[in-house]
C-alpha cells in the first residue's frame, strides 16, 4: 500500500517523486506495546535497545563503538549520559554490552570523536547546554581515560515556552583530517533579534578550542549538523509564528561567513521570504535558497548519505532524514523518514510514528552502517532500531 502519512498539504514547492510501496511491519515492544510502522516490504525493523531515556546522535568511536547520547527528558536537567553500544550480534538483533560512559550531564545532545594522527592521541568531543568539553579517549575505554577540559562556554538561559521557548541543545561535529570543530547553537526564542553573536549560528575552532569564531549565521536552531562528504551540512528548523504552512524547515550546505536569514527572513514556497515582524534594509539580498526544504513543522534532525552503490535504489545516491515532528498532532507533519536527492525530490521512507493522534515515537538521528542498514533512535519511547534488508 501506498503511505498517506507523510502529508504535504498547503507546501507547494516541496518536489516529491513517487512514493516507494510502503508495506506494514509489525513491532513488539517489551512494554506490551503492539504497533506497525510501514516501510519497504525489502526491509525489517526491529527494537535493539530500549528503556533509554530520550536517546538522541550517535557517534562511531575510533575501535568502532557505537556511541549515543541520552538527554533524560525535555527538561533543563543535568541528568543526561552519553552510552556505549557495544558487541552487536547480526544473528539476535541485540548487543552484548550497554554501558554508560558519562553520568550527570546538562541535556547532552551530540558527541564527537577525532584522533590526532600528529599526536597518535583520540578525543571525545561533548555538546552541553552551557559548554563544550572534550575528553581522552582509548580504544576499549568504559569511562573517560582523563578529565574533562572546557574548551568553549554557551549562553544558557532564554525565553520561557510561553513565548517559543528556548533551544537548549548544543550539536559538535569534527572535521577528520583537520581537527577542526564546530558546534550549533540554537536562538534563545522562537523570533527574536540576539544579544549573543553565538546564538542562532555555527560556531567553529580549532581541536583545542583555540581560533574561536562564528562560522555561519541566521539559523535557527540547526540540530542536525555533520561534517561529511568533504563539507559541513546542517538540518535547520524554522519559526512557529507564520502559520501551519510556513516557513519550510531546510537543508544546507553550510558556507564560511554566510548568513541564512533568521529571524528577518525564511523560506517558503520555493523562495526566500521577509517576516513581517521584522525590518531588513536589504530585504532576503544575500540570503541562500536551501536546496533541500520540509513540510512547515515537521522538525528535520538527523541525516545521513548514501553512496551511489548504496545496495537499495530507494536509497542509493540520496540522503536519509529523521522527521521529528511536529509538537501540534493536529499539522501530522513528520513522525518520520524521508529520503531526498540532492536536487531536493523529497519520498516517504518509514512512516507510522504517529497513528490517529497516538504517538508510537519520534525519530531523531539516524546512521548508516554502511552494509545497506541503519540505526534509527527515538527519542519518545527511548528507543535504538535497526532497519535492515530482509536476509530471507
Amino acid at each position: 500500500m501506498k503511505s498517506t502519512l507523510f502529508l504535504l498539504s498547503g507546501i507547494a514547492s516541496v518536489p516529491v517523486l513517487a512514493a516507494p510501496t510502503l508495506t506494514p511491519h509489525p513491532v513488539s515492544l517489551q512494554s506490551g506495546a503492539r504497533f506497525s510502522l510501514s516501510l519497504p516490504a525489502r526491509y525489517s525493523i526491529t527494537p535493539v535497545v530500549q528503556g533509554l531515556k530520550r536517546p538522541r546522535f550517535f557517534a562511531l568511536a575510533p575501535d568502532g563503538r557505537l556511541f549515543v547520547t541520552q538527554m533524560y527528558n525535555r527538561s533543563d536537567n543535568s541528568r543526561g549520559k552519553v552510552t556505549i553500544l557495544d558487541g552487536f550480534n547480526p544473528q539476535t538483533r541485540r548487543f552484548a554490552r550497554v554501558t554508560d560512559y558519562l553520568t550527570g550531564l546538562r541535556n547532552p545532545n551530540s558527541v564527537a570523536f577525532w584522533h590526532d594522527t600528529k599526536s597518535d592521541k583520540s578525543w571525545l568531543y561533548v555538546a552541553l547546554t552551557d559548554k563544550l568539553v572534550r575528553y581522552p579517549f582509548k580504544n576499549g575505554d568504559t569511562k573517560p581515560s582523563g578529565n574533562a577540559q572546557t574548551l568553549t562556554r554557551f549562553p544558557a538561559y532564554g525565553l520561557s515556552y510561553k513565548y517559543g521557548g528556548w533551544h537548549l541543545t548544543r550539536t559538535v561535529t569534527v572535521v577528520p583530517e583537520t581537527g577542526q570543530v564546530f558546534v550549533a547553537v540554537g536562538s534563545s526564542g522562537n523570533a527574536v533579534i540576539e544579544k549573543e553573536a553565538v546564538r542562532a549560528a555555527i560556531l567553529s575552532m580549532n581541536a583545542d578550542g583555540t581560533n574561536q569564531h562564528i562560522y555561519a549565521h541566521g539559523l535557527r536552531n540547526a540540530v542536525g549538523l555533520r561534517w561529511m562528504r568533504g563539507a559541513l551540512w546542517a538540518s535547520n528548523q524554522g519559526v512557529d509564528h507564520l502559520g501551519d504552512d510556513a516557513p519550510n524547515e531546510t537543508f544546507y550546505k553550510l558556507q564560511s561567513g554566510s548568513d541564512y536569514g533568521w529571524p528577518y527572513c525564511y523560506q517558503s514556497r520555493g523562495a526566500v521570504r521577509l517576516d513581517p515582524k521584522f525590518h531588513r534594509a536589504v530585504g532576503t539580498k544575500g540570503v541562500p535558497l536551501a536546496p533541500i526544504v520540509f513540510p512547515a513543522h515537521s522538525s528535520a534532525l538527523g541525516f545521513d548519505w548514501f553512496a551511489p552503490n548504496a545496495p537499495d535504489p530507494n536509497l542509493r545516491n540520496r540522503w536519509l532524514f529523521a522527521l521529528h515532528g511536529s509538537g501540534f498532532i493536529r499539522q501530522k507533519r513528520g513522525y518520520s523518514l524521508v529520503t531526498a536527492t540532492n536536487s531536493g525530490q523529497v519520498e516517504p521512507f518509514l512512516t507510522g510514528f504517529l497513528q490517529r493522534r497516538h504517538i508510537w515515537g519520534r525519530p531523531c538521528d539516524v546512521w548508516n552502517r554502511g552494509d545497506g542498514s541503519f540505526w534509527l533512535s527515538d527519542d519518545y519511547a527511548g528507543i535504538i532500531y535497526l532497519v535492515a534488508p530482509r536476509t530471507n
